[in-house]
C-alpha cells in the first residue's frame, strides 16, 4: 500500500469508531455492539474530528499522488465536508424526530438479516446494542428540541410515533431467532437469559417513547418540515458534489423534462387509445387520454399477498433475457425478495439494500412494501393499481438486475477503498434509469407499448418529485398544489401520494440526488417523437466533474458538447470525459488536419474512437434523425444514432474524476 492508501485507511478506522452504524453496513464488524455517541458532546467531537481530517487531506499534494489517488483525494474532501454539513448545520436529529427511528432501525435490522458471522456472536452484538436502547432515547429525548432556530417537526414526529413500533418489532425476531436456535447451540442457549432481560428493557423504553411522541412531541410540535431556500440549497450542494448547483437550476431542467416526458406520453398513449380503450371515444384533453390508457393497464396486477412472488419470477425472466441477448454479465452474489421492514415502510415502495463492500459473499434485499395497515378495500385496489404487473416489472429492473443489485455487486469489488466506503448514490441512480431505457431499447418486452408508458409514468414520478423538492422546500408549494401535480402532472393515486408525503421533509421521496440521476434517460428518438429538440443531455451535465464511463454511456453524455476521448488505461470498453476546452480551436485544428467528413449514422458508431483515438462533439442535426461525422479514419458500418464531429485529441489540464 502507498502512503495515501495508509492516510485512508486511518482515516476510515477513525470514522468507524465515531460511527459504528457506518462500520456495520459497510461490513466491519468490530463495533456492532455499539451505538453511536449522540449527546451534544459527541456531535461536536465528530466535526471537530471531521475539520481535522479535512485539513490532512487538503495538505496532501496533489502532484505527489496517482490518478486514482487524486480522485481519491477529492472524494473524501466532498464527503468530510457533507458530513461536516450534516453535524453543525443540517442537524437533523434535533428537529426530525423520524431520523431517530432510522438510526435505531438499521442499528439493529442488519445484525440480524446477514449471516456474515455465527449467530451467536451476531446475536451477542445485537444484545449490546439493545442494552444500548435506552441510553439512546436519553439521548434523543435531549437532543429533539435543542435546535436553537428550528422547532421540532410534527409531521416528522406523527410519523415516528407511527413507525417507532416497527423497531420493538426488530427486537422481537431477534428473541424469536435465538429461542428457535437455543436446542441446538450451546452458546446461544447461554446467550438467551441477557438478551431477553435486555430486550424486555429496550421494548419498554421503546413503547414508551413511541407513547411520548404520539401523545406529547407531535401534539406540541410547531415545526414545519420544509428546510428552506439556504439550508436547501447547500444540501442539494453537498449532495451532488457541485458548488454550481442551484434550487432553481434543478427546477428549470425538472420543468423542461416534465413538458417532454409528457409529450412522449401522449403519444404513445393516443396511438394505444383504440387497443386499451376499445369502442369508447378518445378525449380530447391530452390528460384524460393518457390516464384513460393508464388506467386500463393497471387493472393487471397481482393480488396484495403475491408482490414478492411476482417480482420474484419477473428477475428470473429478466435474467434470462440478459443472458440470451448478452446485455451484461450478470452476477453470483445472493439477492433475496422480502417485503419492507416495518421501520421503512414510509421511506420507499421498493427498495434495494446491498450489503456492505467489506461483507462478501452476503445477501442484497430487493424490498417491495404492501399496502398499509388499517387500509380499505379501495385504498389497498388503488394502490395495486400502482403496482401493477408493468410497473413491478420495471422495479425488477431498476432495484434488482440490472439496476441497483448488479451495480452494488460490481462497486463493492473496486480496488480503492475511498470508493467502496463512499459509493457514488447519484451515479447508482443514473445507472439503475439508464438500464431500464437499455432493456426497453433491446427488446424487453418486445415494444410493448404498456410497458413503454408505465416506463415514462415512472421516470416521470422522479421529475415530478424534484419539482416539487424545490417547489415545497424553498417557493412555499402547499400541499393541495402538490397532490394536484402528482395526481394531474405525474399520473399518481392516492394511496402512493400518502407514502410521499409522509415523514420525507428534509429527506424527499425522490432526493435531489435520485431525481437529476434519472433525468436524460430519454432517447434523442423518443425526443423527436414527442415533437421538441433535442437539448444538452441532462445526464451528461450530473457528470461534468469528469467521469469515467463506460463506453456504451458515452453516447447520451456527448450531447452535452464537452470533449471524450478513449482511455488508454482503462481499456477499450471505457473513456474519459474532460471538463470543456475551446469548441473554435478544435474544430479549426481538425479542418487543417482532414478537410473531408465521411458519415455514418448509428448507434455502435463510437467504435469510430477505439480505431483513431479522437475525442468527438456533437454537430448539426440531420433530416433522419441524427448521424455521426468524423474527420479523417475510416467509421464502421452501424445503425441509427447521433451525429458527432470526431476532433484531434485535445488536452485538458483538469484531470480525471473517475466513478
Amino acid at each position: 500500500m502507498s502512503a495515501f492508501a495508509d492516510l485512508v485507511a486511518a482515516f476510515v478506522d477513525e470514522l468507524f469508531v465515531l460511527q459504528p452504524l457506518s462500520a456495520t453496513g459497510i461490513g466491519d464488524h468490530r463495533f456492532d455492539d455499539r451505538w453511536p455517541d449522540l449527546s451534544d458532546a459527541g456531535r461536536l467531537a465528530r466535526v471537530a474530528a471531521w475539520d481535522r481530517w479535512t485539513g490532512v487531506f487538503s495538505g496532501v499534494d496533489p502532484a505527489t499522488l496517482t490518478a486514482d489517488e487524486r480522485f481519491d483525494r477529492d472524494l473524501v474532501l466532498g464527503e468530510l465536508a457533507a458530513m461536516r454539513f450534516a453535524e453543525a448545520e443540517l442537524r437533523e436529529d434535533a428537529w426530525d424526530a423520524l431520523a431517530w427511528v432510522y438510526l435505531l432501525g438499521f442499528g439493529l435490522h442488519s445484525l440480524m438479516t446477514r449471516d456474515f458471522a455465527p449467530l451467536a456472536r451476531r446475536l451477542t452484538s445485537f444484545a449490546g446494542r439493545l442494552e444500548g436502547i435506552p441510553a439512546v432515547i436519553a439521548q434523543a429525548q435531549e437532543v429533539l428540541g435543542s435546535h436553537p432556530t428550528r422547532p421540532v417537526s410534527r409531521l416528522h414526529a406523527q410519523v415516528a410515533g407511527a413507525r417507532i413500533g416497527g423497531i420493538a418489532g426488530l427486537v422481537a425476531e431477534g428473541v424469536i431467532a435465538a429461542e428457535g436456535a437455543a436446542p441446538g447451540d450451546p452458546q446461544v442457549a447461554a446467550l438467551l437469559p441477557r438478551l431477553r432481560a435486555a430486550a424486555a428493557a429496550a421494548t419498554a423504553v421503546l413503547e414508551g417513547i413511541g407513547e411520548h411522541l404520539r401523545t406529547q412531541v407531535a401534539v406540541g410540535a410547531q415545526g414545519a418540515p420544509l428546510l428552506g431556500r439556504e439550508l436547501f440549497a447547500a444540501k442539494l450542494r453537498h449532495t451532488l458534489g457541485d458548488p454550481t448547483v442551484t434550487p432553481e437550476i434543478v427546477l428549470a431542467r425538472a420543468e423542461a423534462e416534465f413538458a417532454r416526458v409528457r409529450a412522449e406520453m401522449v403519444r404513445l398513449a393516443r396511438g394505444a387509445w383504440a387497443t386499451y380503450r376499445p369502442g369508447e371515444p378518445e378525449p380530447a384533453d391530452e390528460g384524460a387520454a393518457v390516464r384513460g390508457v393508464l388506467d386500463a393497464i393497471a387493472l393487471r396486477h397481482p393480488g396484495p399477498d403475491e408482490l414478492v412472488d411476482y417480482c420474484r419470477a419477473e428477475l428470473a425472466r429478466i435474467e434470462a433475457f440478459c443472458r440470451d441477448h448478452a446485455v451484461i454479465t450478470l452476477a453470483e452474489e445472493p439477492l433475496e425478495i422480502v417485503w419492507t421492514p416495518e421501520f421503512l415502510r414510509s421511506y420507499a415502495g421498493a427498495m434495494l439494500e446491498s450489503p456492505g463492500p467489506l461483507d462478501i459473499g452476503q445477501k442484497a434485499f430487493f424490498s417491495i412494501t404492501p399496502a398499509r395497515d388499517g387500509w380499505g378495500p379501495d385504498d389497498i385496489e388503488s394502490w395495486l393499481r400502482e403496482m401493477n404487473n408493468e410497473q413491478l416489472r420495471l422495479l425488477a429492473i431498476h432495484e434488482a438486475v440490472p439496476g441497483h443489485y448488479l451495480q452494488g455487486v460490481y462497486s463493492n469489488r473496486s480496488a480503492s477503498l475511498a470508493r467502496r466506503v463512499f459509493f457514488s448514490g447519484l451515479f447508482a441512480e443514473g445507472w439503475a434509469v439508464y438500464v431500464t431505457q437499455v432493456m426497453l431499447d433491446r427488446g424487453y418486452g418486445d415494444g410493448s407499448v404498456a410497458l413503454w408508458l408505465s416506463h415514462w409514468k415512472y421516470y416521470l414520478r422522479a421529475v415530478v418529485n424534484a419539482i416539487l423538492d424545490v417547489r415545497i422546500h424553498t417557493m412555499g408549494m402547499t400541499s393541495e398544489e402538490a397532490i394536484a401535480l402528482m395526481v394531474e402532472g405525474g399520473f399518481q393515486s392516492a394511496p402512493r401520494l400518502w407514502q410521499r408525503t409522509s415523514g420525507r421533509g428534509s429527506r424527499p421521496r425522490s432526493s435531489p440526488r435520485t431525481s437529476l440521476a434519472r433525468w436524460g434517460s430519454g432517447t434523442s428518438r423518443t425526443r423527436r417523437a414527442a415533437g421538441r429538440p433535442i437539448p444538452p443531455g441532462p445526464v451528461a451535465r450530473l457528470f461534468r466533474r469528469r467521469v469515467w464511463w463506460a463506453a456504451t454511456r458515452v453516447r447520451r453524455a456527448l450531447t452535452s458538447g464537452r470533449i471524450w476521448r478513449p482511455s488508454s488505461r482503462m481499456g477499450r470498453r471505457r473513456c474519459r470525459c474532460f471538463g470543456g476546452s475551446s469548441w473554435a480551436e478544435a474544430e479549426a485544428e481538425a479542418e487543417a488536419e482532414a478537410p473531408a467528413v465521411p458519415r455514418c449514422s448509428g448507434l455502435r458508431a463510437w467504435r469510430a474512437l477505439w480505431k483513431n483515438g479522437w475525442p468527438v462533439r456533437p454537430v448539426a442535426a440531420a433530416p433522419r434523425g441524427r448521424e455521426w461525422a468524423a474527420i479523417g479514419g475510416q467509421i464502421p458500418e452501424c445503425a441509427r444514432g447521433e451525429r458527432y464531429l470526431a476532433l484531434p485529441w485535445i488536452r485538458s489540464a483538469r484531470g480525471a474524476f473517475r466513478n
